[in-house]
This record gives structure tokens, C-alpha cells and sequence, in this order.
């Protein structure tokens, strides 16, 4: 009888807390199902990328305060064009909003003469005709610059954009106020522009004077031939790649599976989504939205 007793204060003792614990985590389940991480993804184009991008950046936080109480300046660019549609609204001429570019040196389409406009500058969220060394002279603790960037570093979240200008173009006009006082600096940057190595070590080598042979006349097309070496100059800021756009517009996380493609796809890449099915949801709303966006030139 003392065995059977004991074996019971034995099942009481250590058994109740386990059924407990059971039946509190199948509540939990249930309750919490909306919660479970599911998964989806989706393909995306380079323009389709670039347009998702410029729709996060203009819903920032920094971005908001500082359009509702500063200054947000959008330096020209691919991907800033989708940016300045955001922010401003409207159409802009992407043909016109370009600056350097990087383009076949053996192809048939290239971007269509556009007479140059101004880059996007706005105080307290309204557009002023204003240049850009003026803009920058302006600038102040908590105040935006929007720059691009032709390489990534991804993994050191650290970009980086040529320099063929002898003073150092739009960034050497904006770098140094942005730095001294404390300004923002967003760098709106698609994931087809992800370099392999370190970027520093890239920067420092094309920084070394060495001598550069052309290549033969008429052999390139391109406005930017690549015989001309630039110079590189490192941008350090908030990244917002695709990966972030996802979080900041859904609340899912993100990571890219894959890249490159055909049929028009050529830059693409492959993201995959996580989070809770009303994340993962929106996040398939938004690539839809996105997808179908029209190539940069047309």
C-alpha cells in the first residue's frame, strides 16, 4: 500500500506540472496561431527593386521629421528618382535625373538626351529652387541627404560611389557638411550593386596613380567608358536595400536567395520574407505592387 501511495505523490509531483505545462502550450497555440513565422518571396527586376526602395526611404522615420521640421535633400541618381517620386510625388524625368551611369559599352539603348534639372531639395517638405552647394551650406543636426551608391559591401553595411569629378561631384560638396554637422545620410542602394571583396580595400586600390591604357578608339559607345578608371569614395549611413525596404514597409524580415536572371531580369533578385502571416502578407502586397514597374529608361 506504501509503494502505491508513494507512486502516486511520485505522478502527483512530477507528472501535474508536465500535463500543466502541456495544457497551457496547446491553449497558447491556439491562441497565438497568428502568430506562427511563415514564409513567402518573390522575384524582383532592377526597376522593380529601385521602386520598392524609394517608397521605404520616403517612409523613415528620419525622412518624416525631417520633411515636416528640416531639410531632405535627393542627390540625383537611378535610384533616387523613385525616391523623389515618393517623397514629392509626380513623375520625375528619370532620363534628366541622372548623373554618372554605368551602361553597356556595345549597346543600342541607352538613356534619351534630357535637358539636366535640379536635385530635389525641400524645407519643412515644400520643393525650393535652390542649388546644391546652397542646400548644403543650410544643413543642420537632423536634416537628410539622400545619395546612391554604385557599390555595397553588404555584409560591413558600408557603400560606396564613383568618383570621376576632380572635386569630388555631389559628394564632395555634401560629405564633409554631413559629417561636421551631424546630418543624416541615406544611401538608397539596390542589391545588384553588391561587390565581391572588401570594400575598402576596392576603395584603396582605385585610389592608387597607376598608369591606364585606353582602349582602342571607337571601341566603346558608353558616355562612361570603363577604360576610365574612377576613384571611390566610401559612404557610410543608413543602407536601405531591398531587405530593409521589406522591414520597414511590413514588418517581415528578409534575405535574398538568389540574383540575376534573364527575359528582363537580368539584375533581379530572388527574397524571401519571414514573419507572421499578416507580415508576410503585406510584404506579398507590396512586391505585387511593385512588380511590373517599367524598365529605368522607358
Amino acid at each position: 500500500m506504501n509503494k502505491v501511495l508513494k507512486m502516486f505523490i511520485f505522478l502527483l509531483v512530477v507528472g501535474g506540472p508536465l500535463l500543466s505545462s502541456g495544457i497551457a502550450c496547446a491553449a497558447e497555440s491556439g491562441v497565438a496561431g497568428s502568430d506562427k513565422i511563415v514564409q513567402s518571396g518573390a522575384i524582383l527586376t532592377v526597376a522593380e527593386s529601385k521602386r520598392m526602395i524609394g517608397k521605404a526611404v520616403a517612409q523613415m522615420p528620419i525622412v518624416k521629421n525631417a520633411l515636416a521640421n528640416g531639410m531632405v535633400i535627393v542627390i540625383k541618381g537611378t535610384t533616387n528618382a523613385y525616391v523623389a517620386e515618393e517623397i514629392a510625388g509626380g513623375k520625375s524625368n528619370h532620363a534628366a535625373f541622372v548623373t554618372g551611369r554605368i551602361e553597356p559599352e556595345k549597346g543600342t539603348k541607352y538613356l534619351p538626351k534630357a535637358k539636366p534639372v535640379n536635385h530635389l531639395i525641400l524645407e519643412k517638405g515644400k520643393v525650393v529652387d535652390i542649388s546644391l552647394e546652397d542646400a548644403a551650406k543650410k544643413l543642420k543636426a537632423g536634416d537628410v541627404v539622400i545619395k546612391g551608391a554604385n557599390a555595397l559591401d553588404y555584409k560591413n553595411k558600408m557603400a560606396a560611389v564613383n568618383i570621376l569629378h576632380p572635386e569630388g561631384g555631389t559628394t564632395g560638396i555634401t560629405m564633409p557638411i554631413i559629417v561636421a554637422r551631424k546630418a543624416h545620410l541615406v544611401i538608397p542602394v539596390g542589391l545588384e550593386k553588391l561587390v565581391a571583396g572588401d570594400i575598402i580595400d576596392l576603395t584603396l586600390k582605385m585610389r592608387e596613380p597607376m598608369e591606364t591604357l585606353s582602349a582602342p578608339a571607337g571601341s566603346s559607345k558608353a558616355l562612361f567608358p570603363g577604360h576610365n578608371i574612377p576613384s571611390m569614395w566610401i559612404l557610410t549611413g543608413e543602407i536601405v536595400t531591398e531587405l530593409e525596404a521589406i522591414k520597414i514597409l511590413t514588418g517581415a524580415t528578409a534575405f535574398q536567395a538568389s540574383a540575376g536572371g534573364i527575359s528582363g531580369a537580368e539584375g533581379g533578385v530572388w527574397i524571401v520574407f519571414r514573419g507572421t502571416r499578416d507580415q508576410v502578407k503585406k510584404a506579398l502586397e507590396l512586391t505585387k505592387s511593385v512588380q511590373g514597374e517599367p524598365p529605368y529608361s522607358e
